[in-house]
């Protein structure tokens, strides 16, 4: 039987893509403060394109995850351990699901939804950026744990 899992990968790269999306998570919120509604909720829907691109073709082709791998990983020396791709993928998908919710409830009129939506994934984002944890990877765990979800890779 042979190990279906993606190949793991370097910690270090999830939490740049993170610093790189809390930085446009200010901007959104920046635009939104300053009246740029529409500004904001293009960028956001923008933003919210990305984490599709995460959680469906995974953190190894996202295009951060490209970026850092070719500019940033061949400056720093190897990583002391690698992670399951799984976990930071999943959260990929929360991302989604928070700036999509935002992005629907705009659209529907609700006002506050988007500057909501783009605090809400700032947090996260911030704190994997800056502590290296992450919200979405630590949801992932309890729902394996919990036998909600199966984890990916894993026998039938």
């Amino acid at each position: 039987m042979t190990d279906t899992r993606p190949l793991a990968i370097d910690p270090r790269s999830p939490r740049f893509g993170a610093g790189i999306t809390a930085v446009l998570l200010l901007v959104v919120l920046f635009l939104w403060l300053t009246g740029g509604t529409v500004a904001a909720t293009v960028l956001l829907l923008v933003i919210a394109a990305l984490f599709a691109w995460g959680a469906f073709a995974g953190v190894q082709r996202h295009p951060y995850g490209v970026l850092y791998r070719r500019l940033v990983r061949p400056r720093l020396g190897p990583p002391a351990e690698t992670e399951d791709p799984a976990p930071p993928t999943f959260a990929q998908g929360v991302g989604l699901v928070v700036t999509g919710a935002g992005l629907v409830l705009g659209l529907l009129g609700v006002p506050a939804a988007v500057p909501i939506a783009a605090a809400l994934a700032f947090v996260a984002a911030f704190l994997n950026a800056v502590f290296g944890y992450c919200l979405g990877c630590q949801l992932y765990v309890l729902l394996v744990r919990a036998r909600v979800i199966r984890p990916r890779g894993a026998a039938a």
